[in-house]
């Protein structure tokens, strides 16, 4: 016996085992020949020669679909992309066109503003000094009207409203005031000389104008009740008109709570008699051109409203009216007391048009609404505020 690694041994048995090949080689059928055959039912070549299909070999598959349903899986794909591309592209073009309308819209409303809005006296307006609220105030928020300035500028006659009358007959000032439109409006229809229901010189009215030309009418009038303000010091004749007494409390605790110190109140309510004492005091003392620089005769004086009040700076003492001014006291009742419904009345500066000195202590109440007016107008005098002519000296 041959031995196993042989080379004749081995080629022996391989030309046993297999049969002789053919040195010659079919081409290969093309896919489309395949198909075609597979069509009419003929054996694939491979098959012919004993071998297994292809799906024998590779085990079990998923099943093919025609090239239809491809082409129509494809198409619906394509839609559906086209349709979330244009969505998309509409949204983005939506959003762009509303920022652009918006922004139109914006620069066209600032332009109009800018043009409509009148020219604005600029006030150096006091610092926020003290979170105590001013008084409270009976009027309510005034519904719209046709009083006062209308949108042209033109003024209008306020008493034509007939919420202007019903407040007149049975409202408070400050309802007056709100139905009339504002302090401003109320403010310009007097000075226009369009408001004659108004009566500036009615003694009751916070608004009253009492000075060297307007006497009050009665001349020896006085108000129904005069009360003391809590929690100030007092160091003369100090009783008031009760919303005159509630907003200096109010006044004087913002100032200690601020920091400015101290206020008392020297002198308020004074009536025709004692006023005639007071000022025959100053004339004996100074002589009458010098006296009525700071002291008004009887039935001219506001403090013959219980709307006026002299104030002092307290500290362990409290000192006179002519230390007030240049203290922190009078530095901080100058910056806000119109914050609580007080001007100063008689202004540095001012006397060709009050015909009084400068008195810083001197305060007057005109209520928070036509205070604010005033100062954010920047008026100097009551006068110039209702429009009124210079009142320097009396009727000869």
């Amino acid at each position: 016996m041959a031995h196993p690694t042989d080379f004749e041994t081995r080629r022996s048995r391989r030309e046993r085992s297999e049969p002789r090949r053919s040195s010659y080689t079919e081409p290969l059928p093309t896919r489309r020949e395949l198909r075609e055959a597979e069509r009419h039912g003929e054996p694939r070549e491979a098959e012919r020669h004993g071998e297994p299909r292809e799906a024998e070999r590779r085990g079990p598959s998923r099943r093919r679909h025609s090239p239809a349903v491809y082409r129509r899986r494809r198409i619906v794909a394509g839609a559906l992309a086209l349709a979330l591309v244009t969505g998309t592209v509409a949204g983005v073009v939506g959003v762009v066109a509303a920022i652009g309308t918006a922004l139109a819209g914006g620069s066209q409303a600032t332009a109009t503003a800018d043009a409509a809005a009148p020219a604005e006296t600029v006030v150096s307006g006091p610092p926020r000094a003290t979170a105590i609220p001013a008084p409270t105030q009976s009027g309510q928020a005034a519904p719209p009207t046709t009083s006062g300035t209308t949108e042209a500028g033109a003024v209008t006659d306020p008493c034509a409203d007939p919420a202007v009358q019903q407040a007149l007959d049975g409202g408070s000032d400050a309802d007056v005031i709100a139905a009339a439109g504002g302090a401003e409006r109320f403010r310009a229809a007097i000075a226009a000389g369009a408001a004659p229901c108004i009566d500036l010189f009615e003694p009751a009215r916070s608004w009253v104008v009492v000075n060297k030309q307007h006497a009050l009418q009665p001349i020896d009038y006085a108000p129904e009740q005069t009360v003391w303000a809590e929690g100030v010091q007092r160091t003369g004749t100090e009783q008031m008109r009760p919303d005159v007494a509630a907003a200096l409390s109010q006044l004087v605790g913002a100032a200690r709570a601020d920091g400015a110190g101290e206020i008392g109140v020297n002198s308020a309510f004074r009536g025709y008699d004692y006023q005639a004492e007071n000022h025959d005091g100053f004339v004996r003392e100074r002589g009458r051109d010098d006296a009525e620089l700071t002291s008004a005769r009887p039935g001219h004086s506001e403090h013959q409203t219980g709307l006026a009040v002299d104030l002092v700076a307290c500290g362990a003492s409290c000192g006179g009216i002519r230390d007030f001014g240049g203290t922190a006291q009078a530095q901080w009742v100058a910056e806000n007391a119109w914050r609580y419904g007080f001007i100063v009345r008689y202004d540095e500066g001012q006397t060709e048009a009050t015909g009084y000195e400068w008195e810083p202590w001197h305060l007057r109440y005109i209520g928070t609404e036509l205070a604010s007016a005033y100062t954010e107008g920047g008026y100097r005098t009551l006068e110039s505020f209702f429009g009124l002519p210079a009142a320097p000296d009396y009727p000869a």
